[in-house]
């Protein structure tokens, strides 16, 4: 069909010469005075961002309100131009422009029958009418077909086709074979049936009369018509005709496609001369995400919003962006994106501190930590529960995502070491007016948003590497905006070894309680995932990552105001649920592990490996993953304990076994290494393990001496039972006070920190039995058991 022997000037040429040579001039001389009305490429096209494949996502009309799809002719379906060749034009590769066999048998027909019965038009005339509209009189037609020649002297025979799919008129503001295709029947015009190609190389004869949304009965007569041509013509075997005619015409007018809104929004504001922009969305998984994200934020009150981002490990590409829970609905803010937002991350940094933590020797899985009342400088944290629990393991402080021991390893690590590495993984962290980080930084006491957490936690299911998420399927034009600048190389954050082990210990937290069909499926879906909630629950926040995917999620109130009982495992867990649900099994399996991550036992209170110890200092084992069957000591600083200098003590003995020193006149017989706890631990210890028992005696000679130094609670009878006076209804108030403490007391009542000072007084006590407690500054610890009785 498109075989031509003879180029387009030297078949316009034959043309003239067989008119005459006063004519050629003539033409010649008006192609120069008389310029054709080129349509604006960059402004006359609708701005289209596209899913992986293409199709449109989102599209934003011309400057006229038109919407029309740029679109090329190897993006069209073969059966469309076949279809439109043969019924419009069929020696359209042949003609110079105009067909005069064609305007004979038109005028023919009319001067027989009075009515038109075809209209001579060739595909290039109806071009020229297009670009330049014009009367339906004699002088009209004269007018068109004068640029019709303009056209096939300057332009070859494709590039007419496509001006012809891209501006033919389909009806209103619809112009253009890839606008009609997405719009009548939601496909691309590449993805046309024999049907459907027929029947829009019909339409713009009469796109109003014909539209097949409105129309289908006078739609299918047309389209029948078109394919009995084809029939003819023997274009199609004649098994696919019958097809096609038995197809029904079933049209719907979808308005203009408004998929990831926001992101388009964004990609058209940063490449403002791109009229094309492609992106990496997965347009299943996008639709989907949209459609449960508006489901589940139903349920929460107005001004809440969520937003998801779900980003393909291979090459952090994009695959879903959620900016907003419903874009249209003004009331939920649904035009803030809050992907890009800047918000406090509450506690999902945490994981980071933690594999760092690893890399650099610091700590190992399961290190002993200390969840107990600390003050670091000014600095004094909380837990979510403003309750304490003594030992705990890394593994066990990350998956209860506790506060005091992520600001533990903060203070060894550093939060200035710590605050480099999130900017190489490439958080950009806010901090209150630009203040230097400090240890509120691991709390949330810095902002960032949901974008550069989701790139940066893909370092958990990327073997610890990390690199800058990519938007774009394919390069944007070097002039379509000042900033682009090409993608930077993956670089690494964490060891293998220590994303690996950060991403296990995720992976136990359980999110089987959470109802879902996979959970019901598969009892426990184990995936890294880590929470987090911001200060008066104005964000909840929960990312996770597998091998292939990670996911980044938040819910709250785009303005910032609080949402009561909006935490991560709230409200952005379940949501998280849902999502997962959405993907097949295969995407969410683990990253595999390293060949040198190896189980060990180690054992509490030194955190070394047990066939290194001294069997006597093994108190509590513990099955560790190690890197290199490396596991460091606990040597981080006991925040209760400004005295503490390790786990090992050595006790100078007399001849009878007893602890001395120079102050008890006792010859020093032997000395002996003992393992013990740190001293802050005293109170969440069992007996046996605490200091006075793990410890030999002191000789009787230095007891009186260490007794007014040893801390001791006052006020408080031990075994004592407190009742009402003789004429009162209540307990009086009982106040315990210290003797040989040293630095600040924290008090416990039956095991909760109850705060700190010199005093501490007691009210309002149940009946049964009771314990206070106290801490000081040197690790000393006291208790005292008493009863109370109504």
């Amino acid at each position: 069909m498109r075989l031509n022997a003879l180029t387009k000037k030297t078949k316009c040429l034959l043309a003239f010469i067989a008119a005459g040579p006063i004519a050629f001039g003539v033409f010649l001389l008006c192609n120069q005075l008389l310029p054709l009305p080129m349509p604006n490429t960059q402004s006359d096209f609708a701005r289209v961002v596209t899913d992986q494949h293409g199709e449109p996502l989102r599209v934003f009309a011309d400057g006229n309100g038109v919407w029309r799809y740029p679109v090329t002719q190897q993006a069209v379906s073969p059966l469309y131009l076949q279809a439109l060749i043969n019924y419009e034009d069929r020696w359209f590769y042949q003609h110079p422009g105009v067909n005069p066999l064609s305007l004979i048998r038109a005028l023919g027909q009319w001067l027989m029958t009075g009515d038109v019965v075809s209209g001579g038009s060739t595909i290039t005339m109806q071009v020229a009418r297009i670009l330049e509209p014009h009367s339906r009189s004699l002088f009209g037609k004269c007018w068109q077909m004068f640029r019709a020649l303009q056209l096939e002297w300057q332009f070859d025979k494709n590039q007419i086709l496509e001006l012809y799919l891209n501006y033919a008129p389909f009806g209103g503001t619809l112009e253009g074979v890839q606008a009609a295709s997405f719009t009548y029947f939601g496909k691309s015009a590449l993805q046309l049936t024999h049907a459907e190609a027929a029947m829009l190389a019909v339409l713009p004869q009469a796109p109003s009369r014909l539209r097949p949304d409105r129309h289908p009965m006078r739609a299918e007569k047309a389209r029948n018509k078109v394919l009995n041509r084809l029939a003819a013509f023997k274009v199609w075997p004649n098994k696919l005709i019958q097809e096609a005619f038995a197809e029904p015409v079933i049209a719907q007018f979808n308005s203009h496609p408004k998929m990831a809104p926001l992101l388009a929004r964004r990609l058209i504001q940063q490449y403002p001369t791109q009229q094309t922009i492609k992106t990496t969305v997965n347009r299943q998984l996008q639709r989907n995400l949209e459609r449960t994200v508006k489901q589940y934020i139903h349920t929460f009150p107005e001004g809440t919003s969520a937003a998801v981002l779900v980003l393909n490990n291979q090459n952090l590409t994009v695959q879903a962006y959620v900016g907003s829970a419903d874009f249209n609905n003004n009331a939920r803010f649904g035009h803030v994106d809050m992907v890009s937002a800047i918000r406090s991350p509450g506690s999902t940094l945490k994981p980071f501190l933690y594999g760092i933590a690893l890399d650099q020797g610091l700590i190992h899985e399961q290190s002993l930590l200390l969840d107990v009342p600390s003050e670091f400088g000014q600095y004094k944290p909380q837990n979510f529960n403003q309750g304490f629990s003594g030992p705990v393991s890394v593994r066990a402080a990350l998956q209860r995502s506790l506060n005091v021991p992520a600001v533990q390893v903060l203070d060894a690590l550093g939060p200035n070491a710590f605050y480099a590495h999130l900017r190489s993984a490439g958080i950009k962290l806010h901090t209150v007016n630009n203040q230097a980080a400090n240890l509120s930084l691991i709390l949330g006491g810095a902002s960032t948003s949901l974008e550069d957490l989701t790139q940066a936690f893909a370092i958990f299911g990327r073997a610890g590497l990390t690199q800058p998420i990519s938007y774009l399927a394919a390069s944007p034009s070097p002039h379509s905006t000042k900033n682009n600048k090409s993608p930077n190389q993956a670089r690494r954050i964490l060891s293998p070894e220590a994303a690996w082990i950060t991403a296990n210990i995720m992976a136990g937290a359980s999110l089987s309680h959470f109802e879902t069909r996979r959970a019901i499926a598969t009892n426990t879906l184990e995936i890294p995932f880590k929470t987090g909630t911001s200060y008066g629950f104005r964000d909840a926040w929960v990312l996770a990552s597998t091998k292939d995917l990670t996911f980044g999620i938040w819910v709250g109130r785009p303005d910032g105001t609080p949402l009561t009982d909006n935490y991560g495992r709230q409200n952005a867990v379940p949501l998280l649920r849902r999502v997962l649900t959405l993907l097949p099994a295969q995407q969410l399996t683990l990253p595999p592990k390293p060949k040198n991550v190896t189980r060990n036992t180690i054992c509490w209170p030194l955190g070394t490996l047990k066939l290194l110890q001294d069997p006597n200092w093994c108190m509590r084992e513990k099955s560790a993953w190690l890197i290199n069957q490396q596991a460091p000591a606990n040597t981080l600083a006991d925040p209760l304990d400004s005295y503490w200098a390790g786990n090992l003590i050595k006790a100078q003995l007399n001849a009878n076994g007893e602890q001395t020193n120079a102050q008890c006149a006792q010859p020093v017989h032997s000395i002996k290494t003992f393992a013990v706890w740190p001293s802050s631990l005293e109170l969440w210890l069992p007996q046996k393990w605490r200091r006075t028992n793990v410890l030999p005696p002191w000789a009787r000679q230095c007891q009186q001496t260490l007794a007014l130094q040893k801390l001791k609670i006052n006020g408080i009878n031990p075994n004592s039972t407190l009742t009402p006076s003789y004429n009162g209804t209540s307990l009086p108030e009982i106040t315990a006070t210290t003797t040989g403490f040293n630095g600040k007391l924290h008090w416990f009542l039956d095991g909760q920190w109850r705060g700190e000072g010199d005093s501490f007084t007691l009210s309002g006590l149940e009946n049964g039995r009771h314990k206070v407690s106290v801490i000081d500054g040197a690790g000393q610890m006291d208790e005292v058991v008493f009863s109370v009785m109504e």
